[in-house]
């Protein structure tokens, strides 16, 4: 946590969040040009790829080939997704600086993204998340469709509150609490964020919204006035989740900067860079 109340910690998740969902592969060399602009932006973190099975997200087939070629810059955390055992395996070869585990607050959707229940998921990321902390890997916990479902509606804020708890139990020290599929509002926010700040300190909690709806920074401003001060952004607005139908586009980086420096919080982000480079990787994606 940074020690200044007016600085928001931005987690870019174009390279990974916003490519997982394209139906066109980019070449592993625009991907590693991505994250290199990104890093050259001032990103503090960012999520670069996911060490998944190649032919549950294809578009992130080359995620060791990626991490391989990307130019590192100190003081910068370059985190990947990792669903098993398998994925961690890849992490710690690449050389993660951080892995991001995920705890659906749906049965069903656990049930549909990794197939099987949210408390075997859990129980999976066990000894992932026990052997990155002591590889010296950071751990990222994140609850999905955590303001709704796509196939359940509602989710109750009790549930998202109980999986935040597992995750912390297991030793992640952030948790990530994710609007899947954009259709939080401002009320539900509120209620589901107030629950999970009564399991976890705000300092450890990250918002990831999805702008489907056009609500995304209005949630923020909540997540805001609650004392968070990490957020989710995708550069050019890319992505969504494959799983998750209706999921399209989480919430521009720009607009997230943008909406911050008038609010007179700082990001140590070159917003012009982001800016570029979300238009850059729209051309990139349009070409194909």
């Amino acid at each position: 946590m940074h020690a200044d109340p007016d600085f928001v910690t931005i987690v870019e998740v174009a390279p990974r969040d916003g490519l997982q969902n394209e139906s066109t592969p980019l070449p592993a060399e625009i991907k590693v040009e991505l994250v290199d602009r990104l890093s050259a932006a001032g990103c503090p973190t960012i999520e670069v790829t996911s060490f998944v099975s190649p032919k549950a997200v294809p578009q992130l087939a080359d995620a060791a080939q990626v991490m391989a070629g990307i130019r590192r810059h100190a003081g910068i955390r370059y985190t990947v997704l990792t669903p098993n055992w398998r994925g961690f395996e890849g992490a710690r070869d690449a050389r993660a600086d951080g892995i991001v585990v995920f705890g659906a607050a749906s049965e069903t959707f656990s049930q549909k993204n990794i197939n099987c229940s949210i408390a075997e998921s859990l129980a999976r990321f066990r000894p992932v998340v026990t052997a990155a902390l002591e590889s010296g890997i950071a751990v990222r916990g994140t609850v999905s469709c955590a303001l709704g479902c796509p196939y359940e509606g509602v989710i109750t804020p009790e549930a998202v509150a109980d999986v935040t708890r597992e995750l912390l139990e297991m030793g992640c020290e952030e948790i990530s609490i994710a609007d899947t599929i954009g259709v939080g509002t401002m009320e539900r926010t509120r209620m589901v964020m107030e629950a999970v700040l009564e399991v976890v300190d705000a300092a450890q909690v990250n918002a990831h919204f999805h702008d489907t709806q056009g609500r995304a920074l209005d949630n923020l401003e909540v997540c805001l006035e609650l004392g968070i001060r990490s957020i989710d952004a995708s550069a050019g607005g890319v992505g969504g989740c494959p799983f998750a139908p209706g999921a399209t586009g989480n919430v521009a980086t720009e607009a997230v900067l943008a909406f911050l420096e008038s609010r007179g919080f700082t990001t140590g982000i070159d917003r012009g860079a982001v800016a570029a480079t979300g238009q850059w990787l729209r051309d990139q994606l349009a070409r194909r």
